[in-house]
């Protein structure tokens, strides 16, 4: 008898390019508040949150190349999916 595998796929919620270029936009405006303040003078917190916002200015380009991606050429695992599928019947024939 064969066991049932269930796989469990998180459910992302995918964000419009619009939604995460608004927010990239608004951390580089607390990016530049930020130095603004640095420039006068240093301080330990202001300085951590700098590299936070820089962190999360990162992420954030990060996600917007990938729904770029996912918009034009669709969800990854159905595009690997598909060559993996192409791959084995290339070998097959």
């Amino acid at each position: 008898m064969r066991k049932r595998v269930e796989t469990f796929y998180p459910v992302m919620t995918t964000r419009t390019l619009d939604e995460i270029r608004l927010e990239i936009e608004r951390a580089t405006d607390r990016r530049a508040e930020l130095l603004h303040v640095l420039a006068e003078g240093h301080d330990a917190a202001v300085a951590a949150e700098h590299a936070e916002v820089e962190e999360t200015i990162a992420t954030l380009w990060n996600e917007y190349r990938e729904a770029r991606v996912r918009g034009r050429f669709g969800d990854r695992d159905v595009i690997i999916k598909r060559a993996r599928l192409e791959e084995r019947l290339d070998r097959a024939a």
